[in-house]
């Protein structure tokens, strides 16, 4: 399993009496912490985790809370995750990249269909 260089850890306050039950809570404080290696403490951040659970969450709505889209079964779940990086890596063009992941990384020539993904 892949470990991080470093962790930011986060210290969240307690929730007022106002809050409502799915309010997030008041973040006091957040810690670096290195894990292992040297890693640069002012470069330690949360921002590409955050925003790749966000484009999950968004892609994905299965994923997100308080929804009936939801995997009965592991393997269900576990298949849609594959179909959502098989489309995300070989179907859709980025548009920062001009191009798709995988013709980015060399591995595809082209923009694949959606029936050459699931054939």
């Amino acid at each position: 399993m892949y470990a991080p260089p470093a962790q930011l850890v986060k210290v969240y306050g307690a929730s007022g009496e106002n809050e409502h039950r799915y309010s997030p809570a008041e973040v006091l404080d957040s810690v670096p912490v290195r894990v292992w290696g040297k890693p640069d403490p002012r470069k330690i951040c949360t921002s590409h985790v955050e925003n790749e659970n966000l484009q999950l969450r968004m892609c994905i709505r299965r994923l997100t809370r308080l929804t009936n889209a939801f995997s009965k079964k592991w393997e269900n779940l576990k298949a849609a995750l594959a179909l959502h990086f098989a489309h995300f890596n070989f179907c859709r063009v980025h548009g920062a990249l001009r191009v798709t992941p995988a013709m980015e990384a060399g591995i595809s020539e082209h923009v694949w269909s959606i029936n050459e993904l699931v054939a």
